[in-house]
C-alpha cells in the first residue's frame, strides 16, 4: 500500500512541475540595447519603462536583434525569457 501511494505521489507532482502557467507577456517600444555577450534585450515600453527580456536559443527573430537597437520592436516573452521579437 505505501508503494502504492508512494507512486501516485510521484506521479501527481511530475505532472504538477510540468504544467506551466503558458503567460506571454507582450513589450511593444523600442529597443534601446542589446548585449550580444549576456544576450539581453532593453526594450522601453509606450509607458517609459524599460523592460529587460533575455534572448534563447529558441527565440525566433533573435538573428534580427542586433539591426534593431534604436527602432520600434515588439517581443513576445514568457517569465523573461524572449519567444518573438520582431520589428514593427
Amino acid at each position: 500500500m505505501k508503494k502504492l501511494l508512494t507512486i501516485a505521489a510521484v506521479l501527481a507532482l511530475g505532472s504538477a512541475a510540468q504544467a506551466g502557467c503558458g503567460k506571454i507577456e507582450t513589450t511593444e517600444g523600442t529597443l534601446k540595447s542589446f548585449d550580444k555577450e549576456t544576450k539581453t534585450l532593453k526594450v522601453e515600453g509606450k509607458d517609459a519603462k524599460v523592460a529587460t527580456i533575455t534572448l534563447t536559443p529558441t527565440t525566433k527573430g533573435a538573428n534580427l536583434v542586433d539591426g534593431l537597437v534604436g527602432k520600434s520592436v515588439k517581443v513576445d516573452a514568457t517569465h523573461g525569457k524572449a519567444t518573438i521579437v520582431a520589428a514593427k
